[in-house]
């Protein structure tokens, strides 16, 4: 039986504050989409902000090549689009802000697929815009904070996916 869904959780996110939880389907033996949903404040805070909100994301994945007779399983290449808003506390003052960014990423990565388990990873680099948080973290991609330069405008993503498929 060929299994055409996946439902995936991005490990290690409960430990950046955010849990996301993503559904796939394959369209196409080379081609599949996913939705990824995020709540903000599900899971654990290391910059001690308590931000509350929400994270959502599409990629639409391109399987360049897949030896295998598992339909999400390959090396791949995805634009993907991300809208990420919260409040949090500011740092060094006494109220709350508002962070509302969005990016387009240009990503790649390996989806591994066997029986029904799946272990996905990929990174990824685009631009932004929108109201950047203090910490230049979003819950899904960081800000270009390197090297003594910022830009608000270019930030980076990647994950590592655990999932079930169907």
């Amino acid at each position: 039986m060929e299994r055409r869904n996946a439902i995936k959780i991005t490990f290690l996110s409960w430990f950046t504050g955010t849990t996301k939880i993503s559904y796939e389907r394959s369209y196409t033996p080379t081609q599949t989409g996913e939705l990824t949903l995020g709540v903000i404040c599900a899971g654990y805070d290391k910059f001690k902000n308590r931000p509350k909100g929400f994270t959502i994301r599409y990629a639409h994945k391109f399987i360049l090549k897949n030896n295998t007779d598992y339909a999400l399983n390959g090396f791949y290449v995805k634009p993907e689009i991300v809208w990420s808003n919260f409040n949090y506390d500011k740092r060094e003052e006494d109220f709350r802000d508002k962070a509302n960014m969005a990016g387009l990423f240009a990503c790649t990565g390996y989806q591994w697929a066997r029986r029904k388990f799946i272990i996905d990873g990929y990174i990824g680099v685009g631009g932004s815009l929108g109201r950047e948080a203090d910490t230049y973290y979003h819950h899904g991609f960081i800000l270009w904070n390197y090297f003594n330069t910022f830009c608000k405008n270019v930030a980076m993503t990647f994950a590592i996916k655990l999932g079930y498929s169907f």
